[in-house]
């Protein structure tokens, strides 16, 4: 059971969230949608607008679905899903059928909102812009050293519509 969940009011650490705990980034529709696991990422205030920011190379086959839905959530799982994020960060949607893996149940909320019940924590964004990243722009140059393949992401902004909290 999840209730709705104010940023402003709880304790809510993006850089545990994100960096430690991972998230699955997850577009589509009820019928035809994939996810990845992402340990980058962002909260924060943009525009006067809470939102998220997620980060997903082109190459990726969840790329395509965050390209074509204008809504995307992120999901947060307990420390005893870690051996499923770590098969959705390693293995394509498109070698193996993610909608239906072991151990995740989708749920779908319209608009187009599509999250996990085992997740712990959940964000519900809607995409307000895109940017991919330039290395010409990146002052430090061992950022370089994430990209051997020159596979620069593109990072989604995504204004936080709703957040749920596990009861």
């Amino acid at each position: 059971m999840f209730r709705e969940f104010d940023l402003y009011s709880g304790n809510v650490n993006p850089f545990n969230k994100i960096g430690r705990e991972w998230m699955l980034v997850c577009a589509g529709t009820e019928n035809n949608f994939n996810m990845m696991t992402a340990s980058w990422g962002g909260l924060g205030v943009l525009w006067n607008r809470n939102v998220c920011f997620a980060f997903v190379r082109p190459n990726r086959h969840t790329f395509k679905f965050m390209e074509e839905n204008e809504y995307f959530t992120l999901s947060f799982f307990p420390e005893s899903k870690k051996d499923i994020l770590s098969l959705c960060g390693t293995k394509s949607g498109r070698d193996i059928d993610k909608m239906n893996l072991p151990g995740l149940t989708p749920v779908y909320e319209k608009p187009g909102f599509i999250y996990f019940s085992e997740a712990s924590f959940i964000i519900y964004s809607r995409k307000i812009y895109f940017q991919d990243l330039d290395p010409s722009h990146f002052l430090d140059p061992s950022i370089l050293e994430n990209y051997p393949q020159k596979d620069f992401h593109r990072c989604y902004t995504g204004e936080i519509k709703k957040a749920l909290s596990r009861l």
